[in-house]
């Protein structure tokens, strides 16, 4: 949670409410009172309250010791997806992509430090990771982030590079903040980012930028597929125009 508060208007009952919902996910799914504490950083009286009203709300519900998230939290997150207009589009290209290249195709915003999916059409199973709408993940590390990151101002991209972990994926990921920094330019400066086996050994990706009709930067689009079936030489030259086709498609089809 925020350690200091924005403004006068912020209201810190809803961050903390928010967070318990946060607090949950696949390596917690279901906790007690004094764990969903500890998790938020709260008292166990607050936690308490927190859940008691969320459960009151149907986003959370009990088995009178452990609390776990209800389908009803999903709402929160379909009225996002509903309210962008490119969604149902880029799902049609999406699927001629996929048609095309026989691989999965996705499509993923900025977060932050994280992507997080907001459509995907699946071809094969590649990865170990399991990838649905909303999955986050590192931006530095992933096609669909570095072309993200390549369009954020200054300021931003140096806070998010200030703060990357230097987790190694697999021994090619880049830590380096100013090899990672050189790779988002050159995603910049060509239109398109692709990454060799970076986040999961076997892994390629390759990414362009959905923009809207003025040019701005609305998503990321990207294809992956596995290193022993797709050289990079292809994935350039093969792949790469069907990925602009799509964004371009994309953009044509959104209300001006």
């Amino acid at each position: 949670m925020s350690e200091h508060a924005p403004n006068s208007e912020f209201v810190q009952s809803l961050e903390r409410g928010l967070a318990v919902i946060k607090a949950f996910g696949p390596d917690r799914p279901e906790m007690t009172i004094s764990e969903v504490a500890v998790a938020t950083g709260t008292t166990r009286a607050t936690a308490r309250r927190f859940l008691l009203t969320l459960e009151h709300l149907g986003h959370v519900r009990s088995d009178g010791r452990k609390f776990s998230l209800t389908p009803h939290v999903l709402g929160l997150g379909y009225a996002y997806l509903s309210s962008l207009n490119w969604w149902k589009i880029a799902q049609a290209a999406m699927e001629d992509v996929v048609h095309e290249l026989e691989e999965s195709c996705s499509a993923s915003v900025l977060d932050g430090k994280d992507v997080i999916y907001v459509a995907r059409v699946s071809a094969t199973r590649i990865m170990s990771i399991n990838l649905s709408i909303g999955t986050r993940l590192p931006a530095h590390v992933t096609s669909l982030g570095r072309v993200l990151l390549s369009h954020q101002p200054p300021e931003m991209l140096d806070a998010c590079l200030a703060e990357i972990e230097p987790r190694k994926f697999t021994e090619w990921t880049k830590t380096d903040p100013f090899e990672l920094r050189e790779a988002i330019e050159t995603a910049r400066m060509k239109g398109y980012a692709l990454v060799d086996q970076e986040l999961e050994t076997g892994l390629r990706s390759l990414a362009v930028p959905i923009y809207d009709r003025n040019g701005r930067i609305l998503a990321a689009l990207n294809v992956g597929t596995h290193a022993a079936r797709t050289r990079l030489d292809e994935m350039t030259g093969r792949f790469l125009p069907v990925l602009h086709e799509a964004s371009r498609k994309i953009t044509a089809q959104i209300p001006g």
